[in-house]
C-alpha cells in the first residue's frame, strides 16, 4: 500500500479533485480525520509545509506540495511531477514610493521564506538581513521593521491592498508530486503505475 501526504489549505481540494477523477468517486477527509483509506492508498491530510517531511522521512512514500516549500526546505526528494495546481510566484514587495535598491549594503527583508530569500539576494551579490515572521508579511515594511518582503504572490490583491508593490519576481510555483527515494526504488513498480495515471489526467486538464 502506498502512502500519500496531501496538503491542507490552497491546493487541498485541487489534489483531491485528481484523485476523485482517477478514482472515479468523489472521496474527501471527514472533518478531523488526518489518515484516510480508499482505492489501496493510504492518505496522510498534513499542513503543506510539513508534506516534504513526511515524504523525506518515509512516513509517506509520495507527497504533493507547492515548488517552492521543495526548494526553500532544500530536502532530498525525487520530484516526480508538476502537477500544475495552485500556481503562484515567490516575489520580493516594497511600499509603493520605494525603489529597490540593490547597492544597499544591508537590505532588511521580512520572510517566512529565509533560504530561497538569502539565496536570492546571494545571487546578486547582495547582503541581505533576513527577518523571520510567519504572518502578517506585508505588515513590516508599513512599520519600519523591513525594507522589503518575501512572499508568495498569486493575484497580487494582498500587497496592493497594503499599500505594496511587486519589485521583482524570485521564482514561480505550483503543487508537484514528489516522493521517498527508499520508497520509489523498493516501490518503483507502484509508484511509476499510479505517476502514469495522475499524469495523463494531468496533461488531460
Amino acid at each position: 500500500m502506498l502512502t500519500i501526504a496531501l496538503p491542507k489549505g490552497r491546493i487541498a481540494q485541487e489534489t483531491l479533485a485528481i484523485f476523485s477523477e482517477l478514482f472515479g468517486e468523489g472521496f474527501e477527509f471527514e472533518s478531523r480525520k488526518l489518515i484516510l483509506e480508499a482505492h489501496g492508498f493510504r492518505f496522510l491530510n498534513v499542513r503543506n509545509q510539513d508534506v516534504p517531511t513526511y515524504v523525506e522521512y518515509g512516513a509517506a512514500d509520495l507527497g504533493v506540495v507547492g515548488l517552492d516549500v521543495i526548494t526553500e526546505k532544500e530536502l532530498d526528494i525525487i520530484d516526480l511531477l508538476d502537477l500544475g495546481l495552485g500556481r503562484c510566484k515567490v516575489a520580493i514587495g516594497i511600499r509603493n514610493e520605494d525603489a529597490l535598491d540593490w547597492n544597499r549594503p544591508d537590505i532588511k527583508v521580512a520572510t517566512k521564506m529565509v533560504n530561497i530569500t538569502k539565496n536570492y539576494f546571494a545571487s546578486k551579490a547582495v547582503g541581505v538581513e533576513v527577518i523571520k515572521l510567519y504572518g502578517s508579511i506585508e505588515l513590516a515594511p508599513l512599520v519600519g521593521l523591513a525594507d522589503a518582503i518575501v512572499d508568495i504572490v498569486e493575484t497580487g490583491n494582498t500587497m496592493r491592498e497594503n499599500g505594496l508593490k511587486v519589485a521583482e519576481d524570485i521564482m514561480e510555483s505550483s503543487a508537484h508530486l514528489i516522493a521517498n527515494k527508499n520508497s520509489f526504488y523498493a516501490k518503483k513498480e507502484e509508484i511509476l503505475d499510479l505517476y502514469g495515471k495522475i499524469k495523463g489526467i494531468v496533461d488531460k486538464n
